[in-house]
């Protein structure tokens, strides 16, 4: 018997139990330590971007959506799913910047990246710091995106409303008390990693199930 940390967790079989638009289910038979196995369910996802976008007057821009497996309106980041085949992220962020809030950026870094819930799901989510901020065209929006309010809030009143439990959205918290974090490290002035820095832990099985490559 291995040592604790050294045991590999080999899949011996897998099979697909849901497969939908945004996400799949597989059940995974894996190598336990002491020559068991047991049965593990992962979601599949595609893995999202998220913006810290800070204006000119430190505040930064939250979007209000309607989240129908919690029945209610969440404060969050802009943000959205990597499900163009071949996509860069950074572009993906650009995108998803522009079309739920009608900005651009000029100044990107990696802020943060999130394993949302890594018990069940290989979903990780890369958070952007967006500063030197524009307006730009903003196209129709649809669904859930038609009910979106935007706002803009001091930075310093986002991280109270974190610690107050007011947002609760995992990806929002981490972005925004990583920003508070790094300032605290590095003043007002603080950037992440290179927009383009390495990615070691971008879900990639999902998007090969529904586009291949």
């Amino acid at each position: 018997m291995s040592r604790p940390g050294e045991h590999e967790f080999e899949t011996h079989d897998t099979r697909t139990a849901y497969e939908g638009a945004i996400f799949a289910v597989r059940v995974d038979r894996v190598a336990m330590p002491g020559g068991t196995a047991a049965l593990r369910d992962v979601v599949e996802h595609y893995g999202a971007v998220a913006v810290v976008a800070v204006d000119e007057r430190d505040r930064l821009v939250l979007v209000n959506q309607y989240r129908h497996p919690v029945g209610r309106r969440l404060w969050e980041l802009p943000a959205g799913l990597l499900d163009e085949p071949g996509e860069d992220p950074l572009d993906a962020a650009r995108r998803e910047l522009a079309e739920e809030t009608g900005l651009a950026a000029e100044h990107w870094s990696v802020l943060v990246d999130v394993a949302v819930s890594p018990g069940f799901t290989d979903e990780v989510v890369r958070v952007y710091l967006a500063t030197a901020l524009h307006e730009v065209e903003r196209p129709d929006p649809s669904d859930e995106e038609a009910d979106l309010e935007i706002c803009r809030v001091p930075v310093a009143d986002a991280v109270d409303r974190a610690l107050s439990g007011e947002i609760v959205n995992a990806t929002a918290l981490s972005g925004i008390l990583a920003l508070a974090a790094a300032r605290a490290r590095d003043g007002r002035e603080a950037t992440g990693r290179p927009a383009d820095a390495p990615w070691a832990d971008r879900p990639e099985a999902f998007a090969r199930r529904r586009h291949g490559g």
